[in-house]
């Protein structure tokens, strides 16, 4: 089945852009990991994202966020993967092209949050930092992040972590 990955750039196929990795394409954890008491806080209107574990805050840190015609979708979620070095397939050229690593639209991080029927949303690094130093409204609703600093959220959350994401 065909869906919208909000990388930004071309419609994906959510089984081929985020198919399940092999030992060589991708590592994602599925399971529900046991443990921290860690949240996740993203505030749309400052365009930033925060952790707050332990009574303290993680971050914050400069997002770029859904365009105002394909928003990022605003209330309670969690992590329900995590995935190093996902790959990113577009067909814009008329031909399959795989990406993967810090480079690809999605760089070398993803943690899904959100499933319906437009797509899967995700928190994902960027090939392109400029739109997320200037906290642009560009994706199809994911949430985009310089790539060291979605490393850095990557490390501190577990699949299961609560996300808010406030209007």
């Amino acid at each position: 089945m065909n869906r919208q990955l909000c990388a930004g750039l071309a419609a994906l196929s959510l089984a081929g852009a985020l198919a399940l990795p092999s030992a060589s394409r991708a590592t994602e954890v599925s399971m529900r990991e046991i443990g921290s008491a860690s949240r996740i806080v993203l505030d749309l209107r400052k365009r930033q994202i925060s952790v707050l574990r332990d009574g303290r805050q993680l971050g914050p840190w400069p997002v770029a966020i859904g365009d105002p015609k394909t928003p990022t979708p605003v209330g309670e979620f969690e992590i329900l993967t995590k995935k190093v070095n996902p790959v990113y397939v577009s067909h814009k050229s008329g031909k399959r092209v795989e990406m993967q690593g810090p480079s690809s639209p999605i760089g070398d991080r993803y943690m899904a949050f959100h499933r319906n029927g437009r797509g899967e949303f995700g928190i994902h690094g960027t090939a392109w930092p400029h739109w997320v130093q200037i906290r642009a409204a560009v994706s199809l609703g994911c949430v985009r992040m310089l790539n060291a600093h979605v490393r850095q959220l990557f490390e501190v959350v577990d699949v299961g972590t609560t996300m808010e994401i406030r209007g």
